[in-house]
């Protein structure tokens, strides 16, 4: 449900069902029962409606470092906004590792509520949608979703005339893609009977939904929760049907929730518990991850908690809140391989002032001893603007009794999250800002971390698994303030061993692509450290950087400790648009913006092939890849529902370098022909001067250029 017109109500009875914590009120208790399975990770709550706009819109690092699932996006060629096209955006969806794409169809109309046509020009539209989706290269991860809320559009009142059409409409899909999968029936709110109704005329029919979708848009989400979903489970037992996988497709309420940590918390625990999947609610701009990701590329305090969610590893386990309907909620998860436990928590009101809590962690393992230590981070609400990185709270050893520790926490925020680690009782030292500790981050292959003997290290240990492996992976989720150089500097130990060489060596993927290979001189033993620095260029805002094994043999046996990231200085040549030294084609033109480098940008740019800009004489040192920092500013807004969400436009430019096959990259909206930012775009450079053009050769205009700057990856 995206009608402004909610707003209203929503906002007035905003907080109203959450518990109220009263001033100076006694420390609540969370407790975890890592004796107490509840089954495998879904991960399922991180899923957007519309959080995708185009071909990199989001940055694909800020989408693949959440262990995405389910998105939910307009239909093919649809008219319902410019941007977020189902067929478009899933390339980027799936190499960042996404489940299930589902087709919001009617979206086909340009209008909002739907425009009714009646059923034959809608089911024309479907046909030809499905035949645009049979004919995709990734069409076994679509769903098909025919009607969305059809309690209120086309239908509201009208049960009997859904149940009709509905049958029409499932059964032309399944005409055209004998295997499709179709969910349905996308209620806004959950309606009881009429799910009941809906489900025993579709096995009447044979035309049962393969996911049961619905909104959880409302306060009652809240205290309401559990009754719908048992409720639910208790309808498909009455009917006779199979358990179906649930997607509540857009949830959160229309003011107070997106962006907002210790809100979104209490969706991500529910839904896991539950082990459903939901999308956020398109209640913003799309693009955005439905406000995790401000600038293209940077992270909103809401964006670290559902990392912490996609990197728990192992399986959950049973948390109790203080009160199952209350506002402090969490979840957890034991990797006994891992030898750790994380507990992601938050979620009090009031919103203002703190509050305390103890987190009580029962059924502690053996393998975990019998003290343990256990370092608390939180972050913070943010709002759309750029979160820093998490902090660390509290860190301290804790003595188990009877296979139970507490961790008492004072002065939380209520629109904060908090995520706890904990640990056999080996640390040598405390976490330190902007140092990555490797036993906490992703790993891939057969890195492990073993909390065994060795010394010297610091945290609370490290990774190990590289030797004799060629797929070993440390994956490290950095944040970096500013466009720049930057040190990353690796602590390692690389000591003796069978048919290795004495010094090692590791390959540096950045963002997706492989970066480089550092070297790791031999160290005296395993209990030695020592750190190897490389000096990258780094975006504005979030980057994924993984320590790969990558050979046959063991030059890159070592154990890593952990990756410091530094600001540092490095060489960067900058050329502005207007520079009387470039060539101006058609139509392109210099504006005078004071907001722009230089009080000049360059416009007008595409819309035919003729108008474009070439940026002349762009020097490199020598032949290679180089980074491509675009200043621009972006504007538009384009043809659309007219009555609620902006419907921005994400242009797009060609670019080429010395005249050679034109790159199309998409840049994201900057709401406003004044707000210039930047995107990195990577462009191989041959040594001596090159040339860079600008352009787009459709109707469509590219962004306002103001300037480049030209970087190489490695300092």
């Amino acid at each position: 449900m995206r009608s402004r017109q909610l707003a209203v109500i929503t906002t007035v009875v905003l907080m109203s069902t959450m518990a109220t914590a009263p001033a100076q009120a006694a420390a609540s208790q969370l407790t975890v029962d890592l004796a107490t399975g509840t089954g495998a990770l879904r991960y399922g709550a991180t899923g957007f409606l519309y959080g995708l706009g185009d071909e990199g819109i989001p940055n694909e690092t800020m989408l693949a470092a959440l262990k995405p699932q389910v998105t939910a996006q307009k239909a093919p060629d649809g008219l319902q906004h410019p941007n977020g096209d189902a067929l478009k955006i899933a390339p980027m969806f799936k190499r960042a590792g996404g489940r299930d794409i589902q087709v919001y169809m009617q979206d086909v109309y340009k209008q909002w509520p739907y425009d009714n046509a009646g059923i034959t020009d809608y089911l024309a539209k479907v046909d030809t949608m499905t035949r645009k989706i049979v004919a995709d290269p990734y069409r076994s991860s679509y769903v098909y979703v025919p009607f969305n809320e059809p309690d209120g559009i086309w239908y509201s009142g009208n049960l009997t005339g859904l149940l009709a059409d509905w049958k029409t409409v499932f059964q032309k899909i399944r005409s055209i893609d004998a295997t499709a999968r179709i969910a349905g029936p996308n209620f806004a709110s959950y309606r009881s009977a009429d799910l009941k109704t809906f489900l025993t005329y579709a096995k009447a029919n044979s035309v049962l939904p393969d996911v049961m979708t619905w909104h959880e848009l409302g306060n009652d989400f809240y205290s309401s929760w559990q009754d719908h979903y048992n409720d639910y489970r208790a309808i498909e037992t009455a009917v006779g049907i199979s358990a179906r996988p649930i997607t509540i497709n857009e949830y959160g309420r229309s003011s107070g929730d997106l962006g907002v940590p210790g809100n979104l918390v209490q969706f991500v625990a529910k839904f896991e518990a539950s082990k459903v999947d939901g999308c956020l609610a398109y209640w913003t701009t799309a693009g955005g991850l439905n406000d995790l990701v401000t600038h293209n590329n940077q992270a909103t305090g809401a964006w670290w908690l559902y990392k912490w969610y996609g990197e728990l590893t192992g399986n959950t386990v049973a948390v109790t809140p203080p009160s199952a309907g209350g506002s402090l909620q969490g979840l957890a998860a034991l990797d006994a391989n891992r030898k750790q436990a994380r507990v992601i928590f938050g979620g009090n009101n009031p919103a203002s002032g703190t509050y305390d809590t103890n987190v009580v962690v029962k059924g502690v393992p053996s393998y975990l001893g019998t003290t343990v230590h256990a370092t608390v981070w939180g972050i913070d609400n943010t709002g759309l603007a750029a979160s820093a990185a998490p902090y660390v709270v509290k860190e301290g050893d804790f003595t188990a009794s009877s296979g139970q520790v507490t961790v008492p926490l004072t002065g939380l925020k209520g629109q904060s999250a908090y995520q706890i680690i904990v640990t056999p009782n080996t640390d040598t030292s405390t976490a330190a800002a902007n140092r990555y500790e490797a036993e906490y981050a992703a790993l891939g292959g057969t890195a492990k971390v073993t909390y065994g003997t060795n010394t010297g290290y610091a945290g609370t240990y490290f990774t190990e698994g590289y030797g004799a492996s060629s797929t070993a992976s440390t994956k490290f989720v950095v944040s970096a303030p500013s466009d720049g150089y930057y040190n990353l500097s690796l602590r390692y130990s690389a000591g003796p061993y069978t048919g290795a060489p004495t010094d090692r060596s590791l390959r540096v993927r950045l963002n997706g692509a492989d970066l480089t290979t550092v070297a790791l001189p031999g160290t005296a033993d395993w209990n030695t450290w020592k750190t190897a620095t490389t000096k990258v260029y780094l975006p504005a805002g979030i980057s994924r950087v993984e320590y790969n094994a990558y050979a046959t043999d063991d030059r890159d046996a070592v154990n890593l400790d952990y990756l410091d990231v530094a600001a540092t200085s490095g060489t960067v040549t900058a050329y502005e648009a207007e520079a009387a030294s470039n060539t101006l084609g058609g139509a392109a033109a210099v504006v005078s913006d004071t907001a722009a480098t230089g009080g000049k940008y360059v416009g007008w740019i595409g819309a035919g092939s003729a108008n474009t800009l070439r940026f002349n004489g762009v020097s490199a040192a020598a032949a290679g890849r180089y980074r491509m920092v675009v200043g621009y500013a972006n504007g538009e807004l384009g043809d659309g529902a007219t009555n609620y969400n902006s419907n921005i436009v994400d242009r797009y430019a060609e670019i080429s370098v010395n005249g050679g096959t034109a790159k199309k990259v998409f840049f994201r909206n900057t709401l406003g022909w004044s707000n210039y930012w930047t995107t990195v775009v990577d462009v191989d450079l041959a040594a001596g001067a090159n040339t860079i053009t600008f352009g787009n050769a459709s109707t469509g205009y590219a962004p306002n250029i103001d300037r480049i700057q030209i970087a190489a990856p490695v300092g």
